[in-house]
């Protein structure tokens, strides 16, 4: 009736008054099967239509690597239930739950739809177009790439600016292998000063999309692991850059003491460099042995944008990098090891062991660096990472953490879980 009608507006204004639900539009908005709904503290959300009045919501950022599962399709598993597929890895998330059968789970929130107004129940205002980013360069900064700088060649930075530049990744793989080499053994003595490119140079038969804008047939299970390993491999290709531009950038780097980097900082990202260049290799391998190549699959170049975004801070770089996304690349191992394992597929899961523990090696190498230059300077490192984190990282943390690779790594929990979205 109209009273009952009445009486329910009022309830619900009152819980409105009182916890955190808001409207976000009437259902004639939200037509499409996923609205992405921007939140101001950088958690996005994804609106999930199920039915005519009938809503789910979660967060928008794949807890797996961050992939926008606003773009993802919907499937249904029977008996009513629903999971949203992430366009990137195929990762199912239950729409009513968050969780996956890969063992992630995604934050759900509660939808309420009262006379055609959708209400969401969230503390943070969202609204459906996303703020303007703000111009971080003031007046007259620059990146600092734009003084050119012209490095001899028998320096550590030419080298790492010229594989920079190198767009074919087997050559890429090819020089960083032999550089590693000629640093170690001194027939490359001296760090030196280059100004690398803004962005490496990439093979121009690689199809390069927007990162979410890569949809992954579900094809078989061969075609699904290929995708993953394509993947993988994608990512290495750009971590052996990562490693070289930190070189190359920060080649002029010194403490506020006026010190110079140690040159032993320079050794451990060379040593990274050449773990990415292996890994890239026995990835490229094992998809070659799988009956497909690299650049079979469209790849994307979302990863560049922490290298972008830190080019100015050496610590944010140490932070976001190497103890956020290489850490993050630690927590979803077990969950990627045992889709490899489940198949039977041995000779992979090799590969993904041996990637496995240099990568624990990464993230120490960043943490070690992050604590030297924090103590060297006078700074306390937990509040200095988590301020960099904040400033830099969209959105929260989110587990599961693998504790166990962190601490070996070095890092302990009290680094990572007060960067978790505290429970409402």
């Amino acid at each position: 009736t109209h009273m009952e009608q009445q009486e329910l507006v009022a309830a619900l204004r009152r819980v409105v008054a009182d916890g955190g639900w808001q409207r976000v539009g009437r259902t004639a908005d939200f037509q499409s099967t996923c609205t992405k709904l921007f939140s101001e503290d950088g958690q996005h959300l994804v609106l999930i239509r199920t039915g005519e009045d009938s809503f789910r919501a979660m967060d928008s950022s794949c807890p797996h690597e961050g992939g926008p599962l606003e773009l993802g399709d919907i499937e249904d598993l029977g008996d009513g239930r629903l999971v949203l597929l992430c366009p990137w890895h195929h990762f199912d998330f239950c729409v009513q739950t968050g969780s996956s059968s890969t063992g992630l789970q995604n934050q759900v929130y509660e939808v309420r739809v009262v006379q055609g107004d959708v209400y969401v129940n969230t503390p943070n205002q969202l609204s459906l177009s996303p703020d303007a980013e703000p111009d971080t360069a003031g007046p007259g900064e620059s990146s600092p790439d734009v003084a050119e700088i012209c490095p001899s060649e028998d320096t550590l930075s030419f080298w790492a600016t010229k594989i920079l530049r190198t767009p074919d990744p087997t050559e890429k793989v090819r020089l960083t292998l032999e550089v590693q080499d000629k640093w170690r053994s001194g027939q490359i003595k001296e760090v030196g000063r280059a100004a690398p490119p803004a962005q490496p140079s990439r093979r121009d038969d690689l199809t390069v999309l927007q990162p979410g804008r890569i949809k992954r047939g579900k094809g078989g299970t061969q075609a699904s692991r290929v995708a993953l390993l394509h993947s993988l491999a994608n990512i290495e290709q750009w971590a052996i850059d990562l490693s070289w531009d930190v070189i190359a950038r920060f080649s002029g780097f010194s403490l506020s003491s006026g010190e110079p980097l140690p040159r032993q900082f320079f050794s451990d990202f060379v040593k990274v460099a050449g773990d990415e260049a292996k890994h890239y290799d026995l990835l490229e391998r094992r998809i070659t042995e799988l009956g497909s190549f690299f650049g079979a699959l469209p790849v994307h170049n979302g990863l560049w944008q922490s290298a972008t975004d830190t080019s100015h801070d050496l610590l944010a770089r140490l932070a976001i990098v190497h103890m956020v996304h290489e850490a993050r690349g630690l927590d979803v191992h077990p969950q990627t090891l045992s889709r490899f394992a489940a198949q039977g597929d041995r000779d992979s899961v090799e590969v993904l062991e041996i990637i496995y523990r240099d990568e624990i090696t990464h993230v120490a190498a960043g943490l070690r660096w992050f604590t030297h230059i924090c103590s060297q300077e006078g700074r306390d490192c937990l509040s200095t990472f988590h301020e960099l984190v904040k400033q830099h990282f969209k959105g929260y943390l989110k587990p599961p953490f693998n504790t166990e690779g962190r601490r070996t790594a070095g890092m302990t929990e009290e680094w990572y879980v007060p960067l978790v979205k505290p429970s409402s």
